[in-house]
Formats: structure tokens, sequence, C-alpha cells
């Protein structure tokens, strides 16, 4: 039996509704992004008297997968399989820590674990991340411990970095802008500590 032709565009209309229906959700890829920020108080001709490699770094467990880990409750977290880390934090983070110390630095030769340049640098960034938090509509906070250890000698200072960043919307872009600015906040420390341990500060 034929169908007059609003009867044939109600039934595609059905059908192009139930396909849709059936598509699967889109996930959503996320990366951490360097403050690129240059210190007035490095050399202003952009040369290196030392080399910096950062890494390996320590991630808890919990986070230390490709989904966003979003903190629920004081013992309670959930895993967001829809939005997911473009690559693994575990080469995101050093990545944007060297980025961001060659911009505080002023230095170029900055490489991130397990870049081969990175082999024989002058002085090795280790970081072992403590908590690694994201509640949504609230914060972004990094807590982290670190060691600059300078080759040549086997002299290290330590250090620990806690930084707390507001989400300025309730999105997952916001969440992740606010984990980058956490990031450059520890970032400036480990370079302050550099910059002592270079100058021969005492540890």
């Amino acid at each position: 039996m034929s169908r007059n032709p609003v009867q044939s565009a109600l039934m595609l209309l059905v059908i192009s509704a139930l396909a849709g229906c059936g598509s699967s959700p889109r996930e959503s890829y996320y990366t951490l992004s360097a403050a690129a920020v240059m210190n007035s108080a490095a050399p202003t001709n952009g040369a290196a008297t030392y080399s910096v490699a950062v890494g390996p770094i320590t991630l808890p467990e919990v986070v230390d997968r490709p989904q966003l880990v979003l903190r629920v409750g004081p013992n309670e977290v959930t895993f967001v399989e829809l939005h997911r880390w473009a690559g693994p934090l575990k080469s995101e983070i050093p990545r944007i820590i060297a980025d961001n110390l060659a911009g505080y630095l002023n230095i170029r030769q900055v490489s991130a674990y397990p870049q081969s340049a990175g082999d024989n640098a002058d002085i090795r960034i280790l970081v072992d991340v403590q908590r690694f938090d994201s509640t949504m509509s609230e914060s972004a906070m990094i807590d982290a411990l670190w060691t600059i250890k300078r080759q040549s000698d086997g002299v290290a200072r330590t250090g620990r970095s806690t930084a707390r960043e507001s989400i300025g919307g309730g999105n997952y872009d916001a969440l992740v802008a606010a984990h980058s600015r956490a990031l450059a906040t520890i970032s400036r420390e480990i370079a302050d500590g550099i910059r002592s341990l270079s100058a021969g500060s005492p540890r």
C-alpha cells in the first residue's frame, strides 16, 4: 500500500530519531597548558648556563588513568568516562612543568623525561604528586613534593608545593584550566629552588 508524502516524511523523522537515540555519546579529550610567562629577573639573551630535565614523576594510582576523576565527597570519587585526558598525566605533567620552567628561567635547554635530551642534564627535577584533586564547580588542587638534584655533585634541594585554584565555571574546560594554573604555581616554586641551587646556596 502506498503512503502519501506526509506519511513518508513522518516515517523518516521517526527513523532518524530512533537512530539518534541509538548513537553513542561523543567522548571529549583534554590537555593541560603551560603559563609561558617570562621571568623579568632571568637573562634577557635567553642563553642557558645549565640544562634541566623534569621527571620521572609519580602520581596517586586513583588519578593515573585516562578518565578525569572527580571528588564527590571526603571519601568518594567518580570516574567520568566521556571526559578523558588526551595523554597520560605522567607524560603531561612533566611536559607542562618543563615548558613553564623554560619560561620562568628563560632557558631553552629544558626537557621532560623520558626524552633523551635530559639524560645528561645538569639539573634533574623529580616530582611526587601527593594529591591531584578535582572538585567540579569548586577547585582544582595539586599537592606535590619535589627534589632538585645537581648532577655534577649530587647536591639536592627539596620542597613541597600546594596549589589550589578556583574553577571559574562548572564545566570540564574550566577544571582543566584550573589544574594548569596550579601547575604554573608549582613550577614557579621549583624555578625559585633551581635559582637558589644554581647560585650555590646551601641545601
